[in-house]
């Protein structure tokens, strides 16, 4: 049975993007909010590293700008790094008068404490609760909600959504080589332009799915999506089980472009075993990394050592894994002491305990895991999509703001500065008043990659798999070959054979949840395999052992976690 709702804005997603947007839409429109799960898991709720801001005098937004562009790898788009470390500290404001509780150096009235992580040039982390900083904004951001004129749906899924005139043929946004861009541009990007006319079209709201197996359309002004990040395509991640890439999949299918695909970050650190992430503050407070041996590695590979960019630190990981056998790295916070390790980061030492394990006494086993997708649904500066209607923020937006490798901390930032933008621009758009745009990140660029070179992994729009013999296969399986064909370490080699593993798998009705979430990983795990494909060099989180600027590369690399 379908039921029908109408509102001005549809928020889909709960996190500090979709919660922010949400707020931010709610001062001039009817706003419905949609959680797929509770309200408040969400992977804001999971962060434990900071949220990053240049607050102090001695720092400025030109250098968060400045590290965040090298942790980027000279891709990142310019505009989106300077809104970003422009309006930030003002969306820190904010988050302080929602009741974050930030952590201070010397208690009450005493300035804020500020950690330093990875590839930033000075500390400017601010941290609440010691590791627990994206449950305190989670929490404050879900009361904010609570008490907004807001309608909320908690336990309800996105199935598609409604576009006006009918269904319309997917486009995948494919990347050019680094090599064809200059250090500072926009991510270059070409798609299949085949009888689509984005124009004129627009969407008009979402079919959504509901705990009890009922359907819901919701007509709607405008919908933002907020869905969050991709982890659950690889067998290891730091995300939780929500994050199936619905916001990116179900935009694709609906003709919005995506940018990006091919620059997925993997965490250095997650407990081996578990995936229960080990914050980079605690290498920003001291800790190392040490081989099984107990000797460090990473100073022989970079100056910064342990607190390089997150790709490069965790390819060194894979790289030393690989050496000893596949076995894990270490990490050694031993020298920060019981009392240190206790007060800064209670939930890691409670889960490290939980596991058996006392990391104040010694080093504790560490692999890397899926943790952040930098590409996803291709947004302007004001959260706007190809597609007219639809507006996209956070992980699963891809603004060009973190270029080939996000820097640390720069995530919640990222949720807040254009969250507050998209549900602004939202709010405008569905009350008449539309706010300036800008244009869409990335450059549309022809040449070698064409759209042929997709078109026989999607013989149906959507890669239903239609006309096509289908294997069995279950969400494991395609956990898998992501992980080993499409993970840290990639060659030309593996990504065609992922690719053809994957035309050979249909994907199933969008009938239940969890079939919903299998047709969106199933979608998403071929656009990314594609754009991986299309990307012939190395850049930041996307790394091919086959890219003819870099020095050869063992085999033995390719299965190092």
């Amino acid at each position: 049975m379908t039921g029908t709702r109408e509102t001005d804005v549809l928020v889909v997603g709960s996190g500090i993007a979709g919660l922010t947007a949400a707020l931010r839409a709610s001062r001039t429109a009817r706003v419905l909010l949609v959680s797929k799960g509770a309200l408040d898991a969400t992977a804001t709720a999971r962060a434990q590293g900071g949220i990053a801001g240049a607050l102090d005098a001695q720092d400025s937004s030109s250098q968060h700008a400045a590290d965040t562009h090298v942790a980027g790898a000279g891709l990142c788009h310019e505009d989106a790094v300077r809104v970003l470390c422009e309006e930030g500290p003002d969306r820190i404001g904010e988050l302080i008068e929602h009741g974050v509780a930030f952590d201070r150096a010397a208690g009450p009235g005493s300035p804020y404490a500020q950690g330093l992580e990875g590839a930033h040039s000075r500390p400017r982390i601010l941290h609440a609760g010691g590791d627990a900083t994206g449950r305190a904004i989670q929490d404050s951001l879900v009361t904010a909600a609570r008490r907004a004129p807001i309608e909320i749906l908690e336990h309800t899924a996105l199935i598609d959504l409604l576009v006006q005139d009918g269904l319309v043929e997917p486009a995948v946004a494919l990347p050019g080589t680094p090599e064809d861009v200059p250090a500072g541009t926009p991510l270059p990007t070409s798609r299949d332009r085949a009888s689509r006319t984005v124009d004129a079209r627009r969407v008009r709201g979402a079919v959504l799915l509901a705990a009890d197996g009922s359907r819901l359309e919701v007509h709607a002004r405008v919908v933002v999506l907020a869905t969050g990040g991709s982890g659950q395509l690889f067998s290891h991640t730091t995300n939780p089980a929500v994050a199936t890439g619905d916001g990116a999949a179900v935009a694709w299918r609906a003709g919005a472009e995506l940018a990006d695909l091919e620059f997925v970050q993997f965490h250095p650190t997650a407990l081996t075993g578990s995936g229960f992430l080990i914050s980079e503050a605690v290498r920003g407070d001291g800790a190392l990394l040490r081989d099984e041996r107990g000797r460090r590695f990473l100073p022989a590979v970079d100056p910064s050592a342990e607190l390089a960019p997150r790709d490069v630190v965790a390819r060194a990981i894979a790289r030393t894994m690989a050496e000893q056998g596949g076995r894990p790295v270490l990490l050694d916070a031993t020298a920060l002491g019981s009392a240190t390790l206790a007060r800064r980061f209670p939930t890691i030492d409670a889960a490290t305990r939980a596991s058996g394990l006392d990391w104040a006494s010694g080093p504790i086993p560490v692999t890397p895991a899926a943790h952040y997708a930098m590409g996803g649904i291709r947004t302007d500066l004001q959260g706007r999509t190809s597609l007219p209607g639809l507006f996209a923020a956070g992980e699963c937006a891809c603004t060009g703001v973190h270029g080939a490798n996000r820097l640390a901390s720069n995530s919640l930032l990222e949720g807040a500065v254009f969250g507050a933008r998209a549900g602004e621009a939202a709010g405008a758009a569905a009350a008449g008043t539309e706010l300036a745009g800008t244009e869409l990140m990335g450059t549309e660029l022809t040449g070698d990659v064409a759209a042929r070179d997709v078109a026989d992994a999607w013989r149906a729009p959507g890669g239903t798999g239609a006309n096509r013999p289908s294997v069995a296969w279950s969400r494991r399986d395609l956990q898998d070959l992501m992980w080993k064909d499409v993970g840290l370490l990639r060659t030309g080699r593996q990504l065609a054979h992922a690719a053809a593993v994957l035309d050979t798998w249909s994907a199933p009705a969008p009938s239940t949840l969890t079939a919903l979430e299998d047709r969106n990983l199933l979608d998403l795990a071929r656009l990314t395999v594609a754009a991986a494909l299309a990307r012939t060099g190395s850049a930041g989180a996307h790394h091919r052992l086959d890219d003819p600027a870099l020095p050869a590369r063992t085999v033995q690399e390719l299965h190092a976690c």
